[in-house]
């Protein structure tokens, strides 16, 4: 039977998809349905000792190509806008009423996160985890709310930044670090109006989602390096695809945000299923036998030499690769049953490896 349970710093999660603190875990009930939507673990949205002012509109998808696909959102969003004492006096309660592992977030100052700390473990969460938002301060703020209380700690880094000097000079005080945060500031115009999309003081805005996985995973793959604590991966999370390659970069777990705003709180429960029949059909019986098997990979050993391998069991000559080969090195003819790679013409950029939606290319 193939095992997708996940431990680490002593939380015991069913499955290693996890909600991340924004607006898809907002409240107590949201974290509800996400636990009946499939999560394996609960994360709060971020609280701080005042609720947030935040600007309207501050959210606005990322579209690409004329079908509007979507590839991310910009968010001028902050933390909580419900204050502590709701979050202490209802939130976390119904949260904690999944049975699940509760993670409370919490920002930003070493004075903020000392105060309320304590206040969080009486609550009843699992574990904590600090956002820095920007702020810098990471190794203050981890001594600050490492002294007050005895649950485990989780630092959540910005992707600005030497994130493994970061991870490094965490480690001792810390029992996991989560990578990464949002990235900004960007901005989008409606060309309707002329106008900034979100509401916030200059329009700006900070990118999530499937656009920002390739930095997130960077920074996972380097913080497992460098650490020996465990990473959770949060950063374009919405596959079962994107939880193994995040795990083969080292991740313990990973976080959902961006993906449950646009697709609903069922999208952790196909995410859990897709990783689960991931395994299956590679022949793997848990995530351990999976965990940071690219890290040894990251050595400049990764190299193609012309032209790439072909599974023409799996081929199905659909046309994709020629179309993305700008040397013209590929030729299909679905009639003529033909596929061939000049090897002369092939500069081994393996551009047609990545579109392959069968795997039918290879390095080796």
């Amino acid at each position: 039977m193939t095992d997708i349970t996940t431990e680490f710093a002593g939380l015991k999660l069913k499955n290693p998809v996890m909600t991340a603190a924004g607006p898809s875990s907002r409240d107590g009930m949201t974290l509800l349905n996400a636990a009946a939507g499939g999560v394996g673990g609960l994360v709060a949205k971020t609280v701080s000792v005042k609720p947030a002012d935040v600007p309207h509109p501050n959210m606005a998808a990322l579209k690409e190509g004329r079908v509007g696909s979507r590839r991310g959102i910009l968010n001028a969003e902050l933390w909580s806008e419900l204050s502590i004492e709701q979050w202490l006096e209802k939130e976390y309660a119904i949260a904690l009423s999944s049975g699940l592992p509760l993670v409370a977030s919490v920002g930003y100052t070493p004075e903020e996160v000392s105060l309320l700390g304590p206040k969080l473990e009486k609550a009843g969460v699992h574990a904590i985890e600090f956002s820095t938002h920007y702020v810098g301060g990471h190794t203050k703020i981890a001594k600050a709310l490492r002294e007050v209380v005895e649950i485990p700690i989780f630092a959540k880094l910005s992707p600005k930044g030497d994130v493994v000097e970061i991870a490094k000079s965490l480690e001792p005080y810390v029992d996991g670090i989560v990578g990464i945060n949002t990235y900004g500031p960007c901005l989008r115009i409606d060309i309707e109006t002329g106008k900034p999309m979100l509401g916030s003081s200059d329009g700006y805005g900070w990118m999530s989602g499937a656009a920002l996985k390739p930095i997130a995973l960077r920074c996972i793959a380097e913080i497992a390096k460098s650490v020996k604590i465990p990473v959770i991966g949060v950063g374009g999370v919405a596959s079962g695809a994107d939880v193994i390659e995040f795990t083969m970069a080292g991740a313990a777990a990973t976080q959902v945000c961006t993906a449950a705003i646009l697709e609903g709180h069922t999208i952790y429960g196909r995410i859990a299923r897709e990783t689960t029949e991931w395994l299956k059909i590679h022949g793997y019986d848990s995530l351990k036998d999976i965990r940071g098997v690219a890290l040894p990979y990251m050595d400049g050993s990764a190299t193609l030499t012309p032209p790439p391998m072909v599974d023409m069991e799996k081929c199905t000559l659909c046309g994709l690769c020629p179309k993305s080969c700008v040397y013209g090195a590929i030729t299909v003819d679905k009639g003529k049953d033909l596929f061939k790679i000049d090897r002369d013409l092939c500069q081994a950029c393996g551009m047609c490896i990545s579109v392959c939606p069968y795997h039918a290319l290879s390095v080796d």
